[in-house]
């Protein structure tokens, strides 16, 4: 008996892949709970060039998604910077805080490219002046910001 069996996902199953990634499992798991459930086929020829063909798929469309992204960071970029006008109390201190929905609204309203609010990180601001914040629009894209604090 084969010490390990190569399957084909059929379904994501947790601790062990992604649908459509290939797996070496125990027999067992294999013939007991994996196909049974219908959650992974055995390999074939067939069933490898179609692996093969899903895997070039979701490479071109990751490639477009870093296209996409490093077309934002020129974008934001080239905008040079951006103001946010809060409220001033004394010694410059700013009622309040900017928020990263604030970075994203000044973003949107000066470049019209759409930033996630969750994807920025900010410096702790708490007076006027001008800050750097980073947007990860990307695992491998990540875009300096200027940030300008300014006196409503």
């Amino acid at each position: 008996m084969a010490k390990r069996i190569q399957l084909v996902l059929t379904q994501d199953v947790s601790k062990l892949g992604r649908m459509g990634d290939l797996v070496e499992v125990a027999p067992g798991y294999a013939r007991n709970y994996l196909v049974p459930q219908g959650k992974a086929t055995n390999v074939n020829p067939g069933i490898l060039k179609q692996v093969a063909r899903r895997r070039e798929l979701e490479e071109q469309r990751l490639a477009e998604l870093k296209q996409q992204a490093l077309k934002i960071s020129a974008a934001i970029e080239a905008a040079g910077g951006f103001d946010i006008a809060k409220q001033v109390g004394e010694n410059d201190a700013i009622f309040g805080t900017v928020t990263n929905q604030d970075v994203a609204d000044a973003i949107q309203a000066k470049t019209n490219q759409e930033v996630d609010r969750r994807t920025i990180t900010l410096p702790e601001i708490h007076k006027i002046g001008e800050y750097t914040a980073h947007v990860k629009l990307h695992p491998d894209v990540t875009s300096a910001v200027v940030i300008r604090v300014v006196a409503s």
